[in-house]
């Protein structure tokens, strides 16, 4: 398959297109809602609350994956792996309509900080998809690797996790659970690296960083 070669312009153009979207336009999924057509939820204010919390953390996860994978798009200069990174991009956005839909239910805002969030991991994006194919294919397996941990825990209620009765959030991040560790072995099978140990921790650190900030703010 061959890959029609993008101006700097245009890919230029296309991310910043896209930061606006992602931060200040509503997300079309282009699939359902995995919330639709299922139970209501009867939740008490305090377990709305916490609901809103956790998928706040979630929407500011996706707003997140928009940006890396834009910026690894515009970064690499392999044009299958730029497709490969657009392609996922848009996946991703069924995931931030979702949450979007799930927090303004729960009448819940989103991040405040979102221009920040984003802005961090477009610049971590950059990098990565400066660093070669592999490298750059490792970053998204651990990454995804990582928010499918941080999604199974918010299915192991009570501990934490979702009220066992808020059946539409846990719909909606069931799915993204399955779809972020499907876009991981997909990353995997193409030829991503493994990173190193300390590169790991400082993600799962970063991101606990994010999780606590983006619960409040």
């Amino acid at each position: 398959m061959t890959f029609a070669p993008v101006s700097l312009a245009d890919a230029l153009l296309g991310a910043a297109d896209t930061a606006l979207r992602t931060l200040f336009a509503p997300a079309h999924a282009a699939l359902p809602s995995p919330a639709g057509g299922g139970e209501v939820s009867d939740l008490t204010p305090q377990e709305a609350a916490h609901a809103a919390r956790l998928m706040r953390v979630n929407h500011v996860g996706e707003v997140c994956a928009q940006a890396l994978y834009t910026a690894q798009a515009l970064a690499t200069p392999d044009p299958a792996l730029r497709a490969h990174f657009s392609h996922a991009c848009l996946e991703e956005t069924n995931h931030l309509a979702w949450t979007a839909e799930r927090l303004a239910a729960l009448g819940a805002r989103p991040s405040l900080l979102n221009p920040l969030w984003y802005a961090g991991a477009f610049g971590l994006g950059l990098v990565a998809g400066r660093m070669g194919k592999a490298v750059s294919l490792g970053f998204v397996a651990e990454t995804e690797k990582q928010v499918g941990a941080h999604l199974q825990s918010h299915l192991n209620a009570p501990a934490g996790g979702l009220p066992e009765a808020d059946h539409e959030s846990r719909a909606i991040v069931q799915q993204m659970y399955l779809d972020e560790i499907r876009h991981a072995e997909t990353a995997s099978d193409a030829g991503a690296a493994e990173l190193p140990g300390a590169v790991k921790a400082l993600m799962r650190a970063a991101a606990k960083v994010m999780t606590a900030v983006a619960a409040r703010i």
